[in-house]
């Protein structure tokens, strides 16, 4: 029988913690003075937490000591984990545990590839922690997407090659950083953001168990 690695990204894929991080953007933002709106927020997605505080300051054009900037940062995330810790499985994203009985029913190799050092709490919150076979995170990982380093640590812990792997991606960083893998990319999302994927889908209820057979089969 057929084993690829099926490897998920997390945020926008498995579940949408963007609007978290918006939030808390939002608040340290307007707590500082600077007006923040969702087209600013979009300049922040998958971007550090320390790149996004600097185009923060650099929009309002403030200057502040290292230790006021490291205070900010601390003050974010701690504002994100009080949203994420009110999670749970209605957050899931439409279809995601469907696909994940699937490929479980057919013994297929699953891990999470996800750059938030968060990802295994929100797993754990939202109850698919256990269906992971292996999870590697930001805690893992030197080097950010497009970077393939996350894709391929995971893997290599499901002990399964790069070209046999596949990844479910919401990011252009993420599908680029699946393509420099040899991996197979599938973008979930817009395909006018997401056009350099092997395949786009809206979301996951747009995906058939015909198309995930034919994966499995390659």
């Amino acid at each position: 029988m057929n084993k690829k690695g099926f490897i998920f990204d997390l945020d926008g894929v498995i579940v949408d913690t963007a609007k978290y991080h918006y939030l808390a953007w939002k608040k340290l933002a307007n707590s500082i003075g600077v007006d923040f709106t969702e087209v600013q927020n979009e300049q922040l997605k998958g971007v550090s937490r320390v790149k996004s505080l600097e185009k923060i300051l650099g929009w309002a054009n403030k200057t502040i000591s290292q230790d006021q900037f490291m205070e900010l940062m601390a003050r974010k995330n701690d504002d994100y984990l009080h949203y994420i810790a009110k999670m749970d499985e209605s957050e899931i994203l439409p279809n995601v545990t469907n696909v994940l009985d699937y490929l479980s029913q057919q013994k297929q190799p699953i891990a999470l590839g996800s750059a938030s050092k968060n990802a295994r709490e929100i797993l754990k919150k939202v109850n698919l922690y256990k269906r992971f076979d292996v999870i590697v995170d930001g805690n893992d990982v030197t080097e950010a997407k497009p970077n393939p380093e996350v894709f391929l640590i995971a893997a290599d812990k499901l002990n399964i090659i790069p070209e046999n792997c596949i990844v479910f991606e919401d990011s252009t960083a993420g599908v680029k950083a699946a393509n420099m893998a040899n991996m197979i990319s599938i973008g979930i999302g817009e395909i006018k953001v997401l056009h350099e994927a092997n395949d786009v889908f809206t979301n996951f209820t747009e995906m058939s168990t015909d198309y995930i057979k034919e994966l499995i089969k390659k």
